[in-house]
């Protein structure tokens, strides 16, 4: 059974879900229960909750959680890259292509960031156009906008 909550944040809601003690889902503005998933404040929930609530108010930076992601080897080698983008810095899809060693493979990233299924957390949000225009978001521009506002107006 997935435990799952709801949780307001600055630009919206985010639904957080989490099986067997492992954080599996971020998804935005999405409050419906789907078979195999229950209303439930885990220990893990109260964490990413906790911590959600640290990034929104500039006193997180990095986030601790024990996660669990299924995705192709790939999109396992983005996600993984996208976690070593500093806060409140921006690359391009291009970039990190070239951080995982497939340079030409600038779309097939931003498809991997489209799967992403720890948006926040693994902070796709963080990667842009080459041009330097923002590109999409899961969670819509202006909730990519507003990320990245916090983030540069919490560096120190």
């Amino acid at each position: 059974m997935k435990n799952v909550t709801i949780i307001n944040i600055p630009p919206g809601k985010v639904k957080i879900i989490e099986e067997e003690g492992y954080l599996i889902q971020v998804t935005f503005n999405e409050e419906r229960i789907f078979a195999g998933e229950q209303y439930n404040d885990s220990k893990i929930i109260e964490k990413v909750s906790f911590q959600l609530k640290e990034y929104f108010n500039g006193s997180r930076k990095v986030f601790d959680l024990p996660m669990r992601m299924v995705g192709t080897d790939f999109q396992m080698k983005v996600w993984a890259a996208l976690q070593e983008i500093p806060y409140g810095k921006t690359v391009s899809y291009k970039e990190v292509a070239k951080m995982i060693n497939h340079p030409q493979a600038y779309r097939a990233v931003g498809s991997a960031n489209h799967f992403n299924p720890l948006p926040i957390i693994i902070p796709c949000h963080r990667v842009i156009k080459n041009g330097g225009q923002l590109g999409g978001y899961g969670g819509g521009t202006l909730m990519k906008e507003y990320l990245l506002q916090l983030e540069n107006n919490n560096l120190k």
